[in-house]
């Protein structure tokens, strides 16, 4: 199976997975899934967020997924719990293409990183 393969089968299985458990099987886009990713970095899963906080929880869902890449290092968690990150690379100039399959590839690696997938 090739590597693009492996991919696309991977990525169906987490929007699979994740559409099931969070929204009864309406599937889950990119964004939302960087969301949650953010919302379990976070810890408050049952909390309620304004429009900013899902904005920094998007953030912080980046943040953690790029870390491995060498774009991110956590730095600390403030005192609300929030942790943050400090920039050790610039992100290179990517197509939208390129841009979805980088954030495809760090979402299925977290997943299969925290043993939610195989």
């Amino acid at each position: 199976m090739s590597r693009d393969q492996l991919l696309k089968d991977r990525w169906e299985t987490v929007v699979k997975v994740l559409s099931q458990r969070f929204c009864d099987g309406e599937l889950l886009d990119i964004d939302s899934i960087i969301y949650l990713i953010g919302v379990q970095e976070v810890g408050k899963i049952h909390d309620k967020f304004k429009k900013d906080q899902k904005i920094d929880l998007m953030h912080v869902g980046i943040c953690r997924l790029l870390e491995p890449y060498g774009y991110y290092e956590f730095d600390f968690f403030d005192d609300d719990g929030w942790p943050h990150f400090k920039i050790l690379e610039e992100l290179p100039n990517l197509k939208a293409g390129e841009q979805s399959v980088l954030m495809k590839e760090a979402i299925v690696n977290y997943f299969l990183e925290n043993s939610l997938i195989s």
